[in-house]
């Protein structure tokens, strides 16, 4: 996937601590990490902003094994489902969870991450050009993947790089999880090039972040909506920031509101605001706005990505042709992935959209081929930046209190949780932020006396109540 040797002595990654890896040092780790698994197999990959778990992803890539990426703070019932579902050859954990698999025997350690044999061998068939696996509600441990191909991440790794116009001298500090598709192409496409990444598992609102970014001189940044409503709590147009060239947005649409904002203080501050638009069953990315564009567009998407197209079709599947009609955005590239797993047999499965996607998200464009989100088609929500099922939130809940009728509605960045025993309120707000590790702020829980139901006894959720 990566030529690593390629850069030799240039700079890969730089840690919290200023130390800097080369990529000639990186591809040596990267090596002796892999020389311990001697085939194809499906490996979990426990993530953190740090070196053990990058290593064991571009190791993993590079070598052929397919890696699941799974944050290394998921709940351990949740983890557990997933090993029973998938059964994986091997775990590449932080060293201080290695005791938490009593039943895996530890056949390498270093960089603070350690790699586990688990009882199983390739208990699953993996299709030969499967690369990658990838969770579509990763925070409520769901069962089904996003099944990704090498050339899936090669061409959406291409055209990233081609449209923000990437060379080696960039420096992009992590802002995002490793095992979230935008951090992902961020990793990947600045490897792809020989730029720096540093590695930081600080956040925006700790000191510590800003001076690494300082320090180390970063060149750019991405961010969710939620990024940037916390940064612009923190006055981020008035920080100096001479090493910054541009920041990126994308999980989740924008409000218009700070979408102007941040767009006029890039044009005030000769940096570049690039908001783009993804899904993980497209890789990573879909379209972009220019930079240019970003001020004159503000509440847009953009456009495709070079290689991508898009179209809108409405309720009978036909094309829609005229401006600022909505339908279903429907995209076409070769970074449309597989298809899905839900069982380890899927794993096996070879391309079931043949370069199609279906995005599920309503939109519209303008007279200048310009595209805006209007909605969306199903019960998703994203939660800064983490795409969340409302229907598996609500199951979650079903299951751990199942004397109350509970709903789950709301918009990006707030669920509503409707519960018909008022006492149950706050024990509902603390299981919630346990299992889905989001800070409370993403929830408001509602108590109403009776869920709105149908005949058939769904329910109807237009008829809770406005939040």
């Amino acid at each position: 996937m990566w030529n690593l040797d390629k850069y030799n002595n240039n700079i890969a990654l730089i840690t919290e601590a200023g130390e800097k890896i080369s990529y000639t040092l990186l591809s040596t780790y990267c090596k002796t990490l892999t020389d311990n698994i001697k085939e194809r197999c499906l490996v979990f990959n426990l993530c953190k902003n740090e070196i053990g778990s990058l290593v064991g992803y571009i190791g993993f890539l590079n070598s052929r094994i397919v890696p699941l990426m799974l944050k290394a703070d998921l709940d351990n019932e949740l983890l557990q489902e997933l090993i029973k579902t998938y059964k994986p050859d091997y775990l590449n954990v932080p060293s201080d969870m290695a005791g938490n698999f009593s039943d895996c025997k530890v056949i390498y350690d270093n960089l603070n991450y350690s790699l586990l044999k688990t009882s199983y061998d390739k208990v699953y068939q993996l299709n030969d050009d499967l690369a990658l696996l990838l969770t579509t509600s990763g925070s409520t441990g769901s069962p089904k993947l996003v099944r990704q191909s090498y050339k899936n991440i090669e061409a959406n790794t291409r055209s990233i790089v081609e449209y923000l116009e990437l060379t080696e001298t960039e420096r992009a500090i992590t802002t995002l999880p490793m095992n979230y598709t935008y951090g992902i192409s961020i990793i990947n496409t600045h490897l792809w090039v020989g730029a720096s990444i540093i590695l930081t598992e600080k956040g925006l609102m700790q000191k510590e972040f800003w001076q690494q970014l300082k320090d180390f001189e970063a060149t750019s940044f991405g961010g969710v909506p939620y990024t940037y409503e916390m940064l612009n709590r923190l006055h981020f147009a008035e920080m100096n920031l001479p090493s910054l060239r541009y920041v990126t947005q994308a999980g989740g649409k924008l409000s218009p509101q700070l979408h102007e904002l941040f767009a006029r203080w890039a044009v005030e501050s000769g940096k570049k605001f690039i908001v783009m638009y993804g899904q993980t069953e497209a890789t990573a990315r879909m379209s972009y706005l220019p930079a240019d564009k970003a001020l004159e567009k503000y509440g847009s998407m953009g456009i495709a990505i070079p290689g991508g197209k898009f179209s809108l079709i409405d309720v009978d599947g036909n094309e829609i042709k005229q401006p600022d009609t909505v339908g279903e955005l429907v995209y076409t590239g070769d970074n449309v992935t597989l298809g899905y797993a839900e069982c380890g047999e899927d794993l096996a499965k070879g391309d079931e959209r043949n370069g199609r996607l279906e995005t599920g998200d309503m939109a519209k464009f303008d007279k200048d081929g310009f595209f805006y989100i209007v909605g969306r088609k199903k019960r998703f929500l994203k939660i800064f930046g983490n795409r969340v099922n409302l229907d598996e939130v609500e199951q979650l809940l079903k299951l751990q209190f199942k004397k109350i009728d509970i709903a789950c509605s709301g918009r990006d960045d707030k669920m509503s949780i409707f519960v018909t025993d008022e006492s149950a309120k706050t024990a509902v707000l603390s299981f919630l932020t346990e299992k889905l590790k989001f800070n409370s702020v993403a929830f408001k829980v509602v108590y109403i006396s009776e869920i709105p139901r149908n005949e058939s006894g769904k329910i109807v959720y237009k008829d809770l109540p406005l939040e």
